[in-house]
């Protein structure tokens, strides 16, 4: 399967070829500070191969020193990007830059003792198809 994606600025454009073994929504701290957000939405895969079509100089990492924590990132416009852990060998890809729809849906909870209070009891929240008013 090849699926693609890219960048909030377009600037970043990959393609993935290959298939993903698993697709977890991980609540530690780190992926809720990575990503601002209450959870990280991750696509994990150790025989998939990550392709950069466009915006390579772009493309900058993060590793969290004394941890196994890195993410990478388009330095125009801050998004989050595939990037390779585990010394190469687990590709990591935000749901968030894929263009296609993977086939794959999340399968689990991650690290569920460090969720947001906030982030517990969303489903009975009022949902709109776009932008309110």
């Amino acid at each position: 399967m090849s699926l693609h994606g890219s960048c909030l600025c377009g600037e970043v454009r990959f393609e993935i070829d290959g298939d993903f073994q698993n697709f977890y929504l991980c609540h530690c701290s780190r992926c809720r500070k990575d990503t601002g957000s209450a959870h990280a939405a991750n696509l994990f895969s150790t025989t998939a191969t990550l392709i950069w079509l466009s915006g390579t100089r772009l493309v900058k990492r993060f590793e969290l020193a004394g941890t196994q924590h890195a993410r990478s990132f388009c330095s125009q416009c801050g998004s989050a990007l595939p990037g390779e852990q585990i010394h190469g060998a687990l590709l990591v890809v935000p749901a968030g830059s894929l263009d296609d729809e993977p086939a794959l849906g999340p399968e689990a909870h991650l690290c569920t003792a460090s969720r947001a209070g906030w982030d517990r009891e969303l489903e009975s929240l009022t949902c709109f198809p776009g932008l309110p008013g």
